[in-house]
């Protein structure tokens, strides 16, 4: 499979040019042309490039990238050792940031629903241009605050933070992967009365209480581990890839 092939079907997969982004969607980092093996992870840190060699990767596919809107753009330190690896070995670098949360199928929110036994119902956001961040739905079965974050545990392999913001049984849960607590206002907006995303800020604590929603973030790394995957399983099947998701532990 040639780079440049594999890299135009995944960008029309994910429909990159509907989204205005923090860092670029596609190729951020062009290595050899014929591609046989994948390695996947959910950012392109030094320990993820480094499995990628020991394993003769030919490409690495992420959601975090590299060269975000605001950064420093000089390549030093950790920055130049990253691409030092990746340059050095021949490695290319795939990364898909907002249109791996937003695809239907394949992308974060829909593969955290598949992993928790959500039901999807809708989608909230978007502005018919963009396609909508959040995803609406409930759980399997009716259940409370407390029995959703045990729940969240098991399945994802850490415990969540939970803000009681009610005692009632969750009816219209809102998610959003990764770094989205301050999209729980608009979780509010859609009817939720529960919303799911990675990480916490002051404000959303406070929010929830006062707006009465539970609110859980499960880590932004745990929640985003699931679209890599099934991105990196379709390639592998689409293409005859042999595809490797590597998960570097991050607590946060």
């Amino acid at each position: 499979m040639h780079l440049r092939e594999l890299v135009a079907h995944t960008d029309r997969l994910l429909e990159i040019d509907r989204f205005s982004d923090y860092c670029p969607n596609g190729l951020q980092v062009e290595g050899r042309a014929e591609i046989y093996t994948l390695v996947g992870g959910v950012t392109a840190c030094q320990a993820l490039l480094d499995a990628a060699v020991e394993q003769g990767a030919d490409a690495v596919l992420v959601h975090h990238g590299y060269f975000w809107k605001g950064e420093d753009p000089r390549l030093t330190g950790m920055k130049h050792r990253r691409l030092a690896t990746l340059l050095r070995h021949d490695i290319g670098l795939l990364a898909y940031h907002l249109p791996l949360d937003a695809h239907p199928e394949l992308g974060n929110n829909a593969q955290l629903a598949r992993v928790l036994d959500l039901t999807v119902t809708g989608i909230a956001g978007g502005d018919g241009r963009t396609p909508g961040l959040m995803m609406l739905g409930k759980p399997a079965a009716l259940i409370g605050g407390a029995e959703f974050a045990a729940h969240l545990a098991a399945r994802l392999g850490r415990q969540p933070l939970h803000i009681a913001g009610h005692a009632r049984p969750i009816r219209q849960l809102a998610w959003c992967t990764g770094g989205a607590q301050s999209f729980i206002a608009d979780a509010a907006e859609a009817g939720a009365d529960a919303f799911l995303t990675g990480e916490a800020s002051e404000q959303t604590v406070h929010f929830a209480r006062e707006n009465g929603l539970h609110f859980f973030a499960a880590g932004h790394h745990a929640t985003e581990r699931y679209g890599v995957r099934a991105l990196g399983a379709h390639l592998a099947r689409q293409f005859d890839l042999r595809f490797a998701f590597v998960d570097i532990d991050n607590p946060v």
